[in-house]
């Protein structure tokens, strides 16, 4: 008797594919570039919230920080230029231009008058007060 198996033509479609689409793929191919991430440590006592956020390489004229009730928002600004040159002639030259955003919300509401930023090498520390809670107001239901 003959062995009989069953043919699938859609079965090596599978290996023609595979991993085309699942790999992932790193379009950013610069030095220093990849996976720029803003990362950050919070802490938080009776009275202030404190963030410590790594961005290294930013001059701290291109970092922003805006605060909107209790959601603070990072973005940075990031340049950076790579020249390979020999004598006089340029062999390489590469440059990365791009912004980094990081939003994060707190427990609490910020005191923005009272908020302070400092930057000293690549970290920024943000010192945000809590606002005093405001009064509970109850209406009665007529």
């Amino acid at each position: 008797m003959a062995n009989i198996t069953r043919w699938d033509p859609f079965e090596d479609i599978d290996d023609l594919f595979k991993g085309v689409f699942l790999r992932p793929m790193r379009l950013e191919t610069q030095e220093g570039a990849q996976g720029m991430r803003i990362k950050m440590d919070v802490k938080e006592d009776d009275k202030a919230f404190t963030v410590h956020a790594e961005v290294p390489g930013v001059k701290k004229e291109d970092i922003h920080v805006s605060i909107d009730g209790n959601q603070v928002s990072i973005t940075a600004e990031i340049r950076r230029e790579k020249e390979d040159k020999q004598g006089e002639k340029a062999l390489r030259s590469e440059r990365y231009y791009g912004k980094v955003y990081r939003s994060f919300t707190l427990g609490q509401d910020v005191d923005q008058d009272g908020a302070s930023a400092r930057y000293d090498n690549g970290v920024l520390e943000l010192t945000l007060p809590k606002k005093a809670a405001s009064a509970q107001k109850r209406v009665t239901v007529e």
